[in-house]
Formats: C-alpha cells, structure tokens, sequence
C-alpha cells in the first residue's frame, strides 16, 4: 500500500507540474501533438517547461534529482533551455532549514557547534539532493567544509527503491528485453550505490582513497578529511577553493587553458578506471571545480564522492581490449571479444556482429566531439545488442553513466576535441605494461611471496594428484585405507600393554615368591 501512494504521490507530481506535457513535446508525430493538447486541457501550465522539469523533479526526491543532474550535462540530447534549468539540480536545490542543520551537527558531535569550530556559517554554501555544506572554521584554524545528511533521507529513498524493485520485476516478466537487460540487477546496484551516499563515513573513506591513487598524477586535488569529526550523518574535511567547471569564461579569463583541462579530464578518467580500477562515478559540473591558486594552477577538484565505481582485473582487461580494438578499428576483435566474455551466445556469427559494429562505430572516427554523440552511439549500440541478444553488465553502468558525464563535460569545454585520439595513447600504454614483460614481472613479483611457499610443497602435491588421477575412487578409498590403519594400530597398542603389563605381573609375583622363599 505504500508503494500505491508513492506511485499516486508520483503521478500527481507528473499532472501538477506538466511532466507528460514536457515529455510529449520532443515528439513530432501528429498523434502526439494532439495527445498533448489533450493532456493539458483544463491545466494552466503558464511556467517555462525548464522550471516545471526541475521543480517537478525536485518535489519528487533525491532518485529523480540524480535523473535530472545526468540528463543536464547531455545539451546535446535535450533542449538548451531545459538543460540550462535542471543545471540547477547539480548544486541548488533547495536547502533545509539552518536550524535543522545546527541541531543534525550537535547531535553528531554531542557537543554545541562553538565547542567544535571557531566559526560555522549558518547558510549552506551548496544544496543537493542528498546533502548540504557549510563552510566553518576549527579551533586551530583550519578552514573546513561541513557536509550534513538531509534529514528523512532513508525512508524517502527505501520507498522509491521499493517501487522500482517492483517494477523492475513486472516489466521483467513482461518483457524479454528487460530480461536480457537485467533489469533487476540494474535496479539493484542502483540501489546499494543510493545506500551507499547514506553512509557518510563512506563516502570520506572514498575521497581518501581517491586521494591516494591521485596523488602523483598532478591534475586533480582531493580534500583530506578530518577524521575525528567524520561520523555516518556529518563529515568534516578540507576546504577546497576553485571555480566550478561550468564557468568557462571566467576560467578562460583567468588564463586557464581550456583545451588541457578538456584532455586532463579524459586523462584523469581513463586513469581511475584502467589504473586503479576505482573511479569518481558523480561527474557532474556541480562536483568539479578548477584550481586557480598559483601552486596548483588549472587543477581539476573533485568533491562529492558518495557514489564512485569500482571494477575487477577481468572488468578492466576486457575493457580495454575492447576499446583497443575499437580505436584500431579491428571490428572483428571487437566482435569475437563479446563471444568470448559470454556476452552472446556461443553460436553468434562473428561476420554479422562485427558488420553491424562497423556500421555503429565507423561514421563517428576522424570526426570531433561537437559533431558526434556518445548518447547517440550507445543508443544505436544497444538497439543493435538487442539483435545479437547481448546481455548488459550491471556492473559497467556506473562506468557508461560517467562516460556521459565525461563526453557532456568535454563537449561544454572543447567542442573540437577527439575524446579517441586523447584515450588512445594512454590505452596502448597501459596495455603494455599489463600484458608486456613488465606487467608480467610486476605480476611475478606480487605474486612471489606465495610461489616460495608453494614451491617445497610441489611434489607431493604433483604426486597427490598423480594419484587421484589414476584413481578417480582413490581419495575415498585412501581415506577408509588411513582410518583403518589408525584403528588397527590402536588396537595393536592396547594388545601391547595388556601383554607387557601381564608379563610384568608375572615376573613380580615370580621374584616375591622367591623373595619369600
């Protein structure tokens, strides 16, 4: 029943403020234009459809403000007007009251606000849909950010999961697509990564972590965190100074070179994912700034790091197998790659995916990023996985997301960048020193601590499995073989002493009865 009126809640939401008005509009056929007048009879929908999108989304919760922050960064799949309005998703939505945010912060700290910081400003610097900060002063000086959970987080969330958990499940049944497309599964990690954000705690380990692989590349700067005021509810860490990525004109003013920052942020992305397997999975322009201090001038800063991706050894050599092929053109690898991760069937014909591959991919080569579109190529992509019956991988959605994230960002900041030139040299380089001599004696090196120990033990393993080899039954029969010998010998040991101590009873009561004679 809670699910029902959320989904009442929702439908409501959508007629208020004209959703299916906004929806309806991007199509063209006749049939639509007059459902949409038919929808909007009696309504009087007077605001811009930008505005009504964005409060529509954000009187929806924090689900639908994620939907709204991904689709503002992609102003070539949406009108401008609609994009330049849900860019206020990405660091202005609506704060909660200041009082609400002191009471969350002692509570945390079981302490007053004065006990903890010199200063503590009352009015949140930003606003998102999970969280608030507010810029503060500790006792010794240090200036500080100060990140509060929105308060009834969970509940919202747990009700809208529970809701896409259900329809995931429905359209699942319904539909072989979804099926194919794990939908569920889809659904799921989506959710534990919403989980996840709860956890503030969390998301402080992530921006260590982030800022120890960063630290020797010297394009990104991470805030540190001040541990001893880190709790799941409140986080305390560095106050970072830049300005946010989307204002290019002032950055360019400043003398920034717009240009580097664009393949600096194609760089950094492709070294979190192949190098470190562990990737910022939020880059929207509401979390990255640029660095205008004279020590770390033109920098990327990073913040927000409740949602990051993670990918196993596997993940990323399959990856970058496949973008090396992509980038050479070797459609026909390509193809064979997705046969050989099981991502098709066994029996696909490697002539027909990798014809239909080239078809996607060929046109957008040799051409720059304002007159190409990710968005349009994953759509043709997964239009075409359909026919091959190619089943997605939920654990690389968060990587196709900040892919988007990453094309978006680099279109509003270079249009005539080649996002494949940039990734290419960095991909074959990184492939070397995986799979050439040095990725072979790096791997020896980390793996030598348990060849020593193995290697004494080799030939009786060799021989144990010689054995069971030649014996399929062996291992049982030895088994029955070596509990028989230890009751056979047990038995032998009470026979012993039984004999050894009537023998003996024998010789003294011989030797007393001599003694007495």
């Amino acid at each position: 029943m809670r699910q029902f009126g959320r989904l009442v809640t929702i439908v409501v939401t959508v007629l208020r403020f004209g959703l299916d008005e906004v929806a309806l509009s991007a199509f063209r056929q006749r049939w639509v234009r007059a459902l949409v007048r038919i929808v909007t009879i009696g309504r009087k929908l007077d605001a811009p459809r930008g505005e009504r999108l964005r409060q529509g989304l954000e009187r929806l919760g924090p689900i639908f403000v994620k939907f709204g922050q991904v689709l503002s960064t992609r102003r070539d799949l949406i009108p401008l007007d609609v994009a330049d309005e849900l860019a206020r998703l990405q660091d202005r939505v609506p704060p909660f009251p200041a009082a609400a945010s002191r009471a969350l912060v002692e509570k945390a700290f079981s302490r007053r606000i004065e006990e903890v910081f010199a200063s503590f400003e009352a009015e949140p610097v930003a606003s998102a849909s999970i969280a608030q900060v507010h810029f503060a002063v500790l006792k010794d000086g240090r200036e500080v950010a100060v990140k509060v959970l929105r308060p009834g987080m969970l509940r919202v969330i747990d009700q809208d999961m529970a809701l896409l958990h259900l329809l995931a499940r429905w359209v699942e049944r319904l539909s072989h697509d979804a099926r194919r497309l794990k939908l569920r599964e889809v659904v799921a990690e989506f959710d534990g990564h919403l989980h996840d954000e709860l956890d503030l705690v969390r998301e402080a380990a992530n921006a260590s972590q982030l800022r120890s692989n960063m630290a020797g590349l010297n394009l990104v700067l991470v805030p540190y965190m001040v541990w001893e005021l880190c709790t799941a509810g409140v986080i305390v860490m560095e106050r970072m100074k830049g300005v946010p990525i989307s204002q290019i004109e002032r950055l360019r003013a400043a003398g920034v070179d717009i240009g580097k920052l664009a393949r600096d942020g194609v760089t950094i992305f492709f070294t979190q994912v192949f190098r470190d397997g562990f990737f910022h999975a939020d880059m929207h322009p509401g979390n990255i700034q640029v660095s205008l201090d004279p020590q770390t001038f033109g920098r990327y800063i990073a913040l927000d790091f409740g949602i990051v991706g993670t990918l196993t050894d596997t993940d990323k050599e399959y990856l970058a197998y496949n973008f090396i092929a992509f980038f050479r053109r070797d459609y026909k690898r390509v193809a064979e790659l997705h046969i050989e991760s099981g991502w098709v069937p066994a029996g696909t014909r490697v002539d027909a995916l990798e014809a239909a591959i080239r078809t996607v991919c060929e046109p957008m080569f040799d051409r720059p990023l304002r007159e190409i579109s990710l968005g349009q190529v994953l759509l043709r992509l997964f239009q075409t996985s359909r026919r091959f019956n190619v089943e997605i991988q939920p654990q690389l959605v968060l990587l196709q997301k900040t892919l988007l994230n990453i094309e978006g960002l680099g279109r509003d900041l270079d249009p005539e960048l080649d996002l494949w030139t940039t990734a290419k040299p960095f991909l074959e380089r990184w492939m070397n020193e995986q799979v050439g001599w040095r990725g072979l004696l790096r791997r020896f090196e980390r793996e030598a601590p348990v060849y020593a120990k193995l290697l004494p033990q080799l030939p009786r393993l060799l021989h144990q499995a010689a054995s069971r080899a030649a014996h399929p039954s062996g291992g049982a029969t030895l088994a029955a073989l070596l509990a028989e010998q230890r009751r056979t010998n047990r038995l032998l040991q009470t026979l012993l002493w039984a004999g050894t101590g009537f023998i003996g009873g024998a010789l003294l009561a011989l030797l007393l009865t001599r003694w007495q004679g």
